[in-house]
């Protein structure tokens, strides 16, 4: 599962790397340890231009009785995505980009602790993570637009940490991801692959990116112990 993810750049680093045209994130501020239900970053694609706007962690599908269902929601797998009656809508036309620099996992040691880690790219920049949307309707007309997380099968170094890691998309495959033209689910799902191993590494960090309270730099530092 993916359950926490940094995403510290600024909103003009955003536009200038997602081709955004349009930006309404007006309280965007560094994030170091982003949970689910928050409200996130996301961008989608209107049919002529990329958008970059906010979407409610924890899917809650457009037909759901009532929203309390989207906490459990997070992440979908990319395995069974076209089949689940949740995810299968918006897997044909609702399909967003998460931008993340880095994410969280939990890696068990020797002594059955729990240690995080932070996930990056080698280079440090930012990715996309691919992500569903829906908007749901509340019986008095109010609107709630959420998300949620596609992971994959883990990579060699996933391996070590995790049984699942999200679909970091390749950056040439981003804007068919975003296509709402493209129907072909064969080849959307081709792009629902582990990333690279040997362009990612993973580092220790403290303990205290368990707590959602906790949302500073020092979440994602390299952590020695204590």
């Amino acid at each position: 599962m993916c359950g926490r993810y940094t995403i510290t750049v600024s909103v003009e680093e955003l536009i200038m790397r997602f081709f955004i045209d349009q930006a309404n994130v007006p309280e965007h501020v560094p994030r170091y340890n982003v949970a689910p239900g928050q409200l996130i970053p996301a961008i989608v694609h209107d049919g002529t231009k990329n958008r970059l706007g906010e979407l409610k962690w924890g899917l809650v599908p457009n037909w759901a009785q009532d929203a309390k269902g989207g906490f459990k929601m997070i992440n979908a797998r990319a395995e069974t995505v076209r089949e689940k009656p949740a995810f299968r809508a918006s897997f044909q036309r609702k399909r967003c980009i998460i931008p993340a620099d880095g994410f969280y996992e939990w890696k068990e040691t020797k002594d059955r602790r729990k240690q995080p880690m932070r996930i990056v790219l080698r280079d440090r920049s930012l990715f996309a993570m691919a992500g569903l949307y829906d908007t749901w309707m509340a019986p008095d007309g109010s609107k709630l637009s959420t998300c949620t997380i596609i992971t994959t099968a883990p990579n060699a170094l996933m391996r070590d940490i995790h049984d699942r890691m999200p679909v970091i998309l390749r950056r040439e495959d981003e804007a068919l991801w975003l296509d709402r033209r493209e129907s072909n689910e064969d080849r959307l799902l081709a792009l629902l692959q582990p990333y690279p191993a040997d362009e990612m590494e993973a580092y220790p960090v403290s303990p205290k990116v368990g707590s959602v309270k906790n949302d500073d730099p020092d979440c994602a530092e390299p952590w020695g112990g204590e």
